[in-house]
């Protein structure tokens, strides 16, 4: 088939979620439409928009073993891209172009999928940075009914990545955070190498609000919150040294959207239960609990962990003196403090892994207990003549940065969330 579609609406929301998803299961044998419709979001791509459809076309024609289509989706671009995608078009079978008017990657994956008709709908980057041999190990999963969404991932076991410090450090950063944050357990939400089943997206697109780079985010946090079945792949991955993402805007609008995905998921106006499959095991039931009742139990663990050391220091005090009563009762408290957010907080029973709990937890004080003696020494050295009430102004400010620290660290490296029975794919390499 060859289409050529030159405009496409850019209104995000579609009609009203279903009341259910059906039970999950295998696509039938033989399909009417495409299997698989593989959208590759571009703006302003007219050196690298050939190259990749061409070479995208030719490894699914020799490797996909199922009808594929692939959909190029331009998103408002100003230079030659319409013309080479519409040209793409014409000339290789099963290659489709959509044009919308305004920019966005989350707006153009909207459109695409919303409009296609293939049981499952995958995207990549026109970069084509993901090695290609994980594309039929990333779509399998859904084709056979075992997942709902499959992502790649450059950040677990059998992933091989080749890039930057500066850009491994920021993806890090951002899935820790995320993590910290929205108590996910996927581990990469923002590789550009993901598929998804289509009555599924039907379902979770009307409910993502991001039209950019958050929308990949969005969806996985709102589908893993429904208990939908996330799969991830190893993949090998090589950094495009010519990308123009803007990190700074990109980061201060991821920040944005989890503020507003947190509150939307805080205060229950997702309708998540409409996206439960009946009959199966509810997978978000290993999720960790909401956060904000963790910080309330946080912050009462936290007042009890403070009274128990004034007590213990005011005991210790006239035999041991300062230092030592200071440091005995920061321990003894400290070792308090983990065991009691390990079960009051975070829910943890049962004696496995209770050593483990307690050296992170300690060093998560220590990381603390470094932040608040290193903010006193920074005050000293640019400050000498710095008077009490200054110092305990940045005792106050540091001790509020070091106990949301150690919030952060419990939550996402101490107590993670418990694994589910989501699997990960080995590499396709």
């Amino acid at each position: 088939m060859r289409t050529a579609r030159r405009s496409a609406p850019t209104d995000r929301r579609t009609s009203a979620v279903p009341a259910a998803l059906p039970r999950r299961a295998p696509l039938p044998a033989h399909h009417p439409e495409p299997v698989l419709d593989v959208v590759v979001p571009v703006h302003n791509e007219e050196n690298d928009l050939e190259p990749c459809v061409r070479r995208l076309h030719a490894h699914l024609a020799e490797n996909f073993p199922y009808s594929f289509r692939i959909t190029v989706a331009d998103n408002a671009s100003t230079d030659r891209t319409p013309l080479i995608a519409e040209r793409l078009a014409g000339e290789l079978p099963g290659t489709e172009w959509i044009r919308l008017d305004e920019k966005g990657r989350g707006r153009a994956l909207h459109t695409a999928w919303s409009r296609s008709a293939a049981p499952v709908l995958a995207y990549l980057d026109v970069d084509l940075s993901t090695d290609l041999a994980a594309l039929l190990p990333l779509v399998a999963p859904l084709i056979s009914g075992h997942s709902d969404i499959a992502i790649g991932t450059r950040l677990a076991r059998g992933s091989r990545v080749v890039r930057g410090p500066k850009r491994e450090i920021i993806s890090r950063c951002y899935n820790g955070l995320l993590r910290g944050t929205l108590a996910v357990r996927f581990t990469d939400a923002q590789c550009g190498f993901k598929a998804v089943r289509r009555d599924v997206a039907e379902r979770l697109l009307p409910l993502v609000e991001d039209q950019e780079w958050f929308f990949d985010t969005e969806l996985l946090v709102i589908a893993e919150r429904a208990g939908l079945r996330i799969h991830e792949v190893p993949v090998d991955w090589v950094d495009d040294p010519d990308s123009r993402v803007d990190i700074l805007a990109t980061a201060l609008a991821d920040l944005r959207g989890m503020a507003r995905l947190g509150r939307a998921l805080a205060g229950g106006r997702l309708p998540l239960a409409a996206l439960r499959r009946p009959g199966e095991l509810d997978e978000a039931a290993g999720l960790p609990p909401a956060l904000v009742p963790q910080l309330i139990r946080f912050a009462t663990v936290g007042v009890a962990s403070t009274l128990f050391y004034l007590l213990l220091y005011s005991l210790l005090r006239p035999v041991a003196g300062a230092q030592t009563a200071n440091a005995l009762a920061l321990l003894a408290s400290a070792v308090a403090n983990t065991a009691a957010n390990r079960r009051l907080t975070f829910g943890v029973r049962g004696r496995d892994g209770v050593l483990r709990h307690q050296l992170k937890g300690l060093a998560a004080f220590l990381v603390g207990l470094a932040l608040t003696s290193g903010s006193l020494a920074v005050l000293h050295r640019t400050a000498p003549g710095a008077g009490p009430r200054v110092e305990l102004l940045t005792l106050v400010a540091a001790n509020l940065a070091a106990t949301l620290l150690r919030f952060l660290l419990l939550r996402a490296w101490v107590f993670p969330g418990r694994r589910s029975s989501r699997t990960t794919g080995s590499s396709a390499s």
